[in-house]
């Protein structure tokens, strides 16, 4: 389904903002990396998708009424059978903060390879229009706010210049012992997202807010492991 299908659909459904799945698919549509992944509606729907996917797995929750999926157990990590996958789905469907919410099913999805932790968003401004932005992950964005802003549409050489930005931008060349990762494939998903062809410039209309968060970098790639877009309200 193209993303303009997509968008459609969740208006139709009168919904604010894609599921994770659509919101992926929607970053796949433009090129970024995302984990394989199937969705089902229940535990029983696990052996059937299971052998397609290789372990170690997530089972995350989908509903429209838990954007914060972490904080009310919709996220389970390190699954390595399907009797694991299964146990963490009955949890989910079980759990008091879940169980009164709409569950559209659970995507069940490969774990991203071991990297830093990087934030890559969007939004519409009143005035500028869409702009996107970049910060490191964890307590670099939630505690220390480091994050650059660009009006979109983006340059390859305004994505190098975003990363320059950031305070923490020494640890990108593996400062403190840490490996370094590659600043072209951030660069590539920042291009993807907000340059001339991108995803916000693509959907101006539609695109509200965007937060791939977090987007796992290695020595030579980067995979968008969570996704959320909301949706712009004019169109409705």
């Amino acid at each position: 389904m193209s993303g303009h299908s997509l968008i459609s659909a969740a208006r139709a459904a009168k919904r604010p903002a894609l599921d994770e799945q659509a919101g992926k698919s929607l970053l796949a549509e433009f090129g970024v990396v995302v984990p394989r992944s199937a969705a089902v509606n229940d535990a029983a729907g696990v052996d059937a998708v299971f052998a397609r996917l290789i372990a170690p797995l997530v089972v995350k929750i989908m509903s429209p009424d838990i954007l914060h999926k972490s904080d009310a157990g919709g996220v389970k990590v390190g699954l390595k059978s399907a009797s694991e996958v299964r146990n963490a789905i009955n949890a989910m469907a079980s759990s008091p903060k879940i169980k009164g919410a709409r569950i559209d099913g659970y995507l069940i999805e490969e774990m991203a390879p071991a990297g830093q932790e990087i934030v890559i968003g969007g939004l519409h401004d009143p005035q500028f229009g869409q702009l996107v932005m970049v910060g490191l992950g964890g307590i670099f964005v939630e505690v220390l706010a480091d994050v650059s802003f660009r009006i979109c549409p983006i340059t390859r050489l305004d994505a190098q210049e975003m990363l320059d930005d950031l305070k923490g931008a020494a640890i990108l060349a593996g400062a403190r012992g840490r490996k370094a990762v590659s600043r072209d494939a951030i660069i590539d998903v920042l291009l993807k997202v907000g340059g001339e062809n991108g995803l916000l410039m693509q959907h101006a209309d539609d695109i509200a807010e965007a937060d791939i968060n977090p987007l796992i970098v290695s020595e030579n790639s980067a995979v968008a492991v969570d996704a959320r877009f909301i949706l712009s309200k004019n169109n409705e």
